[in-house]
């Protein structure tokens, strides 16, 4: 029996609902089986501890032996499993599949053709409604074997059969094609974030066109379409081109929504359709759209055909999370997001920001960063981005640790933190050059930073104000030099400072500005 380790067993223990230990030990108990009742007290011990650190006594039970506790943590393991497929069969649309082909495959042994076939073709109807073409080609295979051995009672053709395997083979050539290219994309996006510079825009060009199959948008299926537009999302963000982001974006929202069971079949894929699209609407600035966007992905939790799974709760969180401070940085209203996000809900974004890959962890912190930037909350804000620059996944979102660095910089200048600022532009400026992204936005403001001084006057330290604003200004347009103004709202800081307002202020002015015009 595979040994398992404590802490596999004890997460597996921790991620079940009160019903789902209930049904377990409901079903187990009534075993007859020694083993059964050895697990029984295992998985007791286990789910009432707090701490996996703290030791499980076990062998105080004269029935457990020492010796006999590690084929036991591997038995409850699987005992575990075993029970959860049976608990959400009903649920689960590809554990329902599976069991008729499994169903399938008994009859054939016992020579029950015409049942076998009845069962293949509910499989198969399942299958399809469900976008899963490889149970749909495992199904097709069983059919064909069918086929060899009794032809003569089997009344589906044998040319249908041929075809529908090398439709299906095609459609499973075209989907992995696309994911492969976004898993690819997708690894270059995390290391780096935006392309930088022409190189780099130049290599993700190449490496796209070169690696994409041809193919005609208007003859695909439902599946290859959303793997496509998926594909084609990433790739548009990857080089910040949100235009065409936010029509494949469109594209792939009107998919599930043209085929409401879609949502109810794959939900997760709606929810990160609907992320994607939110993502495009927050960097174009379609505020109304956007919070009608982000209504419809909160009230997935109120769908009553949708099943929120542990996974799809955290991921539901995870955006919610994302996209209220997006709000929050497109209105300008900083106190209130500082207040609702961090004061009231701080706990809750804390235990996620724990449970989230490391990557999503980063991009949260870097956002909480910039929250409180605009709050005002200059201490706070840097002691967030620290959890990013004394991080160790330098080779993790390299642009993040880059901007981490500069808004570290000007949260110290307006603490007047001088005496450290000059310490912190050199070690900046060898992390920037480690990492090949010294561009024009960071030497004019590393330059800037460097420049200042207390004993400045009001009149000089407004010329450098302005003289930096001019010089970004130029640098906002420019297809690589643009990246920057993603990460931090530098001119906006400017602006307050030239005007002697709160950043707060002024994104608020720009915010009903825009509000007005789009009215």
């Amino acid at each position: 029996m595979t040994k398992i380790k404590s802490k596999t067993l004890f997460d597996l223990i921790k991620s079940l609902s009160k019903n789902e230990k209930r049904y377990f030990k409901v079903l187990v108990s009534n075993s007859s089986e020694a083993e059964d009742k050895k697990i029984i007290l295992l998985f007791d011990l286990i789910s009432n501890s707090e701490d996996l650190n703290k030791e499980i006594n076990l062998t105080k039970s004269p029935s457990i032996k020492a010796a006999q506790i590690p084929n036991l943590k591997a038995y409850l393991f699987e005992k575990i499993l075993q029970v959860l497929r049976m608990y959400h069969t009903t649920k689960i649309k590809d554990i329902q599949i599976r069991e008729q082909i499994d169903y399938i495959q008994i009859l054939i042994e016992r020579r029950l053709y015409t049942s076998a076939q009845k069962c293949i073709d509910k499989a198969k109807k399942m299958a399809q409604t469900h976008l899963n073409l490889e149970l749909q080609l495992e199904i097709l295979k069983i059919e064909k074997s069918l086929v060899m051995q009794n032809i003569s009672d089997v009344k589906n053709n044998v040319d249908n059969i041929v075809e529908e395997v090398q439709l299906l083979n095609q459609q499973i050539n075209n989907i992995n094609t696309f994911t492969n290219l976004s898993i690819k994309l997708n690894s270059f996006y995390t290391k780096s974030g935006f392309i930088r510079d022409e190189k780099d825009d130049q290599r993700i060009k190449d490496f796209f066109n070169k690696n994409i199959s041809y193919y005609q948008e208007q003859e695909l299926s439902i599946a290859e379409k959303i793997n496509l537009y998926r594909l084609y999302i990433g790739y548009y963000f990857f080089l910040q081109d949100f235009n065409n982001g936010y029509i494949y974006s469109k594209k792939l929202e009107e998919i599930f929504e043209s085929e409401q069971p879609l949502i109810e079949n794959m939900p997760d894929e709606y929810i990160k359709a609907l992320n994607n699209l939110l993502i495009a609407q927050y960097k174009l600035f379609l505020y109304t759209d956007f919070v009608a966007t982000n209504q419809k992905l909160q009230s997935i939790t109120s769908h009553p055909k949708v099943r929120i799974n542990e996974n799809i709760r955290i991921k539901l969180l995870k955006y919610f999370y994302t996209h209220e401070i997006n709000k929050f940085f497109m209105t300008g209203d900083f106190n209130s997001g500082v207040e609702i996000i961090i004061n009231q809900q701080g706990k809750e974004l804390n235990l996620l920001i724990m449970m989230l890959d490391k990557h999503s962890s980063l991009i949260l912190n870097y956002k909480i960063a910039c929250l409180h930037f605009g709050a005002g909350n200059y201490s706070q804000s840097i002691k967030t981005l620290h959890k990013i620059i004394n991080s160790q996944e330098h080779d993790l979102r390299e642009d993040l640790h880059c901007f981490a660095r500069i808004m570290n910089l000007v949260c110290h200048y307006e603490l007047k933190n001088f005496d450290v600022i000059k310490h912190y532009i050199i070690s900046t400026y060898r992390f920037l050059l480690k990492k090949d992204d010294l561009r024009l936005f960071q030497k004019y403001v590393l330059k800037f930073l460097k420049n200042l001084s207390l004993e400045m006057d009001n009149k000089d330290l407004l010329f450098q104000f302005q003289e930096l604003k001019n010089q970004l200004t130029t640098l906002i347009d420019s297809p690589y030099e643009k990246r920057a103004f993603i990460y931090f709202d530098i001119i906006s800081w400017l602006e307050s400072k030239i005007e002697k307002k709160s950043v707060q202020e002024i994104i608020q002015q720009k915010f009903h500005s825009r509000i007005t015009k789009e009215s």
